[in-house]
């Protein structure tokens, strides 16, 4: 796990060659997992006895994955790039210092220019006791906060597996893999379609990785991000931006698992979404007078504000039975789980109030902030537990959602500053703990590893992770500096931050009045598109579709996803259940060779210590 940790920090920050993190399925832990199982093959066929049993092997490949969850794109890399931003960037030209640095929570960021000169221009040593003294309180401040959260999803977690994974059933997509390339027996590793995909993504990506290393190699330009804009010249058409295609192997396996209706809903909505451009231009609603045209952030805010909503209230009955199994039955299996997992909670909300204190956020700002966080929280869980789609919702963070409903007028200044210094853990949300928890403890489930001896391994490494990420993050930037030679270092999440932040201070009295009607509108389309599903069985469009389609989660796969969904109404419609079973090991096989190749073309990049092939992104 330590090292998978310095893997990610090294090809993330150092490199950004491979983007380990940033889809729902992790590279490397597959990766090391696929090696993993292989080894234990060999050393089964000498020593049965003393093999790996599937249950061991998860329980590695858990650990493996929560490390990442904190080494990863949206968590403690974020972090890094804005502890020392405001202090290092925030040059007297900008005005910062004068309009929000004293709202800053001072305790939680870096001010010491001399550390910061190391950390951002490299040569210095990070090791020093002075540097060291530095660093040590925001570090230990920010991983109290983060356990306390990661303590309460848990909690959550418990409180909601049995109903999501016993009486609804929910298909749990991610997992599929892990779980087949665990099982005992060859049925699963002698399938000629998983090889077929296995090669077939190899193939491609190794094709593609050789072109970078020798550029006189014949590349397929559109895997991976085919600009259609260049076709795209003349009125309106235009006004599409950022419209590309990429037929990821991986992401076409990834679609094989997710339901039809949803995985059409979201390419469906994207498309959607940029003839939404074309029609503006039409009819002139993308003119100067109507800026913020087409309001995506906030369609998109009310959009997984309502989902989050109506999940919760489907949710509700659930917990009242763990209420009531934890403090009025008597004789519940779970009385004592489910009571600790309400403690957790009471006492992680209190936790939560001290910090808001720490932070000087008014009390009723800090209330809503969590409210939103977790609702946020619940519903990417629910919605990758039931789905297995990507969830990166750049477009949609508490800090967008209460600046949009109450300006800075009503917010005040030293509350929005404090919301923005909380910004990096809610930029995208691509390594977001909870879905992950709930997919371990499932995988637990499955194998018969206790669930309460699963859920303390995982936070007993999510300490032990916490302190290797601080480790490699501090130790790459000061070896190669973070603005010097880190090319993935994150400084644009401390832009995005405290720049943004400083946008909003100096243009909110131009922002458009429209903006309301767009969050609103996003809100009742998903509310229109659950009581249509729940009145029409028939009804093809999925709200999660529509709230995933809008925010930025489809946007690099919209249209692998088209394939897949393509691939497998063929095969369904044609083959019957029985082609179906046939597809299922191919698609395995183009998620684990892709996964494979961006593996091996990461590992190449280290030892040769250049740039190399990236098979996402």
């Amino acid at each position: 796990m330590i090292l998978n940790t310095f893997w990610i920090t090294i090809m993330e920050v150092r490199w950004y060659t491979l983007d380990i993190t940033s889809l729902p399925l992790f590279i490397t832990p597959i990766f090391l997992l696929f090696l993993l199982v292989m080894a234990n093959r060999f050393w089964g066929r000498f020593q049965p006895q003393r093999s790996l049993t599937p249950a061991e092997l998860i329980v590695i490949y858990v650990i493996i994955v929560t490390g990442a969850v904190f080494a990863g794109h949206d968590m403690l890399q974020n972090m890094f790039g804005a502890l020392g931003h405001a202090e290092w960037y925030g040059t007297p030209e900008k005005g910062w210092r004068e309009r929000f640095f004293t709202f800053i929570p001072e305790q939680f960021f870096v001010w010491d220019r001399d550390a910061l000169k190391g950390f951002y221009e490299g040569s210095s040593n990070p090791y020093h006791p002075a540097t060291l003294l530095v660093w040590l309180r925001p570090l230990l401040l920010w991983a109290g906060l983060i356990m306390t959260f990661v303590v309460m999803f848990l909690c959550l977690n418990y409180l909601v597996l049995q109903r999501w994974t016993q009486h609804e059933r929910l298909t749990f997509p991610l997992i599929q893999l892990p779980l087949a390339m665990v099982e005992t027996g060859d049925s699963f590793w002698r399938s000629k379609a998983l090889w077929a995909g296995f090669f077939t993504a190899m193939g491609v990506s190794g094709l593609n990785g050789l072109h970078t290393l020798v550029p006189s190699v014949p590349y397929i330009e559109w895997i991976k991000l085919y600009d259609l804009r260049q076709f795209l010249t003349s009125r309106p058409w235009d006004s599409i931006d950022n419209f590309r295609i990429s037929c990821y192997p991986f992401a076409i396996g990834l679609a094989y698992f997710i339901p039809l209706d949803l995985v059409f809903s979201c390419w469906f909505f994207y498309v959607a979404r940029k003839m939404f451009h074309v029609f503006g231009a039409v009819f002139g609603m993308d003119s100067a007078q109507n800026r913020g045209f087409p309001f995506w952030s906030e369609q998109s805010a009310g959009a997984w504000l309502v989902l989050g909503g109506l999940l919760f209230w489907g949710a509700r009955g659930l917990f009242a039975e763990a209420w009531h199994a934890a403090w009025k039955a008597k004789n519940h299996p779970d009385k004592k789980l489910y009571r600790s997992c309400w403690l957790g909670l009471g006492i992680g909300t209190l936790v939560l109030a001290f910090y808001a204190h720490l932070f000087q956020l008014t009390w009723w700002v800090a209330a809503l902030f969590y409210i939103i966080y977790f609702l946020l929280a619940f519903s990417i869980t629910r919605v990758r537990a039931e789905l297995g789609v990507p969830h990166e919702i750049v477009f949609v963070s508490p800090q967008r959602i209460l600046f949009d409903v109450f300006t800075v007028k009503n917010l005040g200044v030293q509350n929005l500053t404090v919301l923005q210094s909380l910004y990096w853990f809610n930029r995208g949300y691509r390594c977001h703990p909870m879905p992950n928890q709930l997919e371990a403890l499932k995988m637990a489930q499955t194998h018969r590893i206790n669930l309460v001896h699963m859920g303390l391994l995982m936070l007993g490494v999510s300490v032990v992770a916490i302190g290797a990420v601080y480790w490699a993050n501090l130790h790459v930037t000061y070896d190669y500096g973070a603005q010097a030679k880190a090319l993935g270092f994150k400084w644009w999440v401390g832009e995005e931050s405290f720049g943004r932040l400083n946008s909003w201070l100096t243009e909110d009295p131009y922002r458009n009045p429209n903006r309301w009607y767009y969050f609103f509108g996003g809100g009742l389309l998903v509310a229109g598109l659950r009581a249509l599903r729940n009145t029409f069985a028939w009804w093809p469009l999925h709200p999660a579709g529509y709230a995933l389609g809008i925010s930025y989660a489809v946007d690099y796969f919209w249209f692998a996803f088209l394939l897949g969904w393509l691939f497998k109404s063929l095969l369904i419609r044609f083959g019957g259940i029985r082609a179906h079973r046939f597809g299922a090991p191919f698609a395995l096989g183009l998620i684990l060779g892709d996964f494979t190749t961006g593996s091996l073309w990461a590992i190449i990049g280290m030892i040769l210590d250049v740039p190399t092939y990236k098979i996402y992104i």
